[in-house]
């Protein structure tokens, strides 16, 4: 029962990938501008990430090494350095983007300026950190994470054509705005397969000091947690092809769009549940990616890390996380606009997904770390394809980010 009670690392993993400001800008993005055409992102996203992940446990269990520290004791530092920067920059801009996102939700909130709540959320980041533990954050995140399913409750009451849902699942191109349609493919997958969520969930793993005996229970968690996300990033993408696209409303450029999304269902209520998602999904996003900075550094210089530690036992680790929260704040202080940062930060995903991605293969079948528990052909198959999708992804961001937004 207790290992199954770890579900709540696949959960709180799948909130950082499908529930944050960026996966459901562009969910409802997608439904807005193209109906169900781009369900296949989010569902191919899902099971690229849930490969990944169940990977990412798998060596952690075995090995009792986390990805990050993997990669710099095989590879070497001056090559660890590489995915290193890559990722410590993806991870910013992302931060950056939930920062705004939770400000914005307390500026719905409240009527107060998201500029104005900057400070304040970076500081309840910092905090919730400083002070709390991983099994706090890990279990209090996944609960509060629950709320999104209200997207799920109205895709069905609003009641959609099942059978072109279905059909959303078999990728084709549209009639119309290429360019934007594929940008708005390669956020999707861009956000979904990003490398912090593989490498912080081994991180977890290595926290709650995971062996071997958790190899079954890995499968679930990975299969299970990552399904949620995609679950409820997919049934975003249909009530917003359900609720906007019939008024008209083709284009979601600000986030003042996304509040309404539930109120179709939900009355004044649907306010308040999407308000609400927003903020605990974009908050616990803040949370593991200021935690996988932390950890991506500590593990790269072979400092003591680890969120049950006091901060006075890895001083680099808390000091890590403190600062990268600080500067994250900078971009909604100064009045950013949290649509533009997120957008930006999720087709940028997109470039990092090879130089992560590529180290961890030969991870994956290396015997030293993963003897007998290495990768089989599927397993291969699966990151190859991963692999080869990412350096597509790479190639068409920025032609895109230009042309296509």
């Amino acid at each position: 029962m207790k290992k199954l009670l770890e579900i709540s690392l696949g959960i709180v993993t799948s909130i950082g990938g499908f529930l944050e400001a960026g996966s459901l800008a562009t969910a409802l993005q997608a439904g807005a501008g193209f109906r169900f055409d781009l369900i296949w992102a989010i569902a191919l996203g899902t099971i690229c990430i849930a490969f990944l992940v169940e990977m990412s446990g798998r060596f952690a269990a075995v090995s009792r090494h986390t990805i990050a520290d993997a990669i710099r004791e095989r590879f070497g530092f001056n090559f660890f350095l590489i995915p290193f920067a890559a990722t410590l920059v993806v991870n910013f801009a992302l931060l950056c983007a939930e920062i705004g996102g939770i400000s914005l939700a307390l500026q719905y909130a409240t009527g107060v300026s998201c500029r104005i709540w900057g400070l304040p959320v970076g500081a309840l980041v910092w905090v919730l950190l400083w002070k709390g533990t991983f099994g706090f954050i890990e279990k209090g995140v996944s609960m509060l994470g629950l709320i999104t399913l209200c997207f799920v409750v109205a895709a069905f009451m609003l009641k959609p054509p099942w059978r072109e849902v279905a059909t959303g699942f078999l990728p084709t191109l549209p009639g119309h705005d290429l360019g934007k349609y594929l940008f708005v493919a390669v956020s999707i997958l861009g956000a979904s397969i990003s490398p912090y969520l593989f490498m912080f969930y081994s991180s977890g793993a290595v926290e709650d000091e995971w062996d071997e005996s958790y190899l079954v229970t890995n499968r679930l968690i990975a299969g299970l947690g990552m399904s949620f996300g995609g679950l409820v990033g997919i049934a975003a993408l249909v009530t917003a092809a359900m609720v906007f696209l019939p008024r008209g409303i083709t284009e979601i450029d600000s986030f003042d769009k996304v509040p309404v999304v539930l109120n179709p269902v939900f009355g004044l209520w649907g306010f308040i549940l999407v308000v609400s998602s927003l903020g605990i999904a974009c908050l616990g996003a803040s949370l593991e990616l200021s935690l996988q900075q932390g950890y991506l550094v500590a593990q790269g210089f072979g400092w003591n890390w680890g969120e049950d530690l006091p901060p006075r036992a890895d001083p680099g680790f808390s000091l890590t996380y403190t600062f990268t929260i600080a500067v994250a704040t900078l971009p909604t202080v100064l009045g950013a606009d949290p649509m533009r940062v997120t957008l930006l930060s999720t087709s940028l995903t997109a470039l990092s997904v090879p130089l992560g991605v590529i180290p961890f293969l030969f991870l994956m079948n290396d015997p030293k770390y993963v003897g007998e528990h290495r990768n089989g052909w599927i397993g291969n198959a699966a990151v190859l394809f991963i692999v080869a999708l990412g350096f597509v992804l790479a190639l068409v961001t920025l032609p895109l980010q230009m042309f296509g937004s």
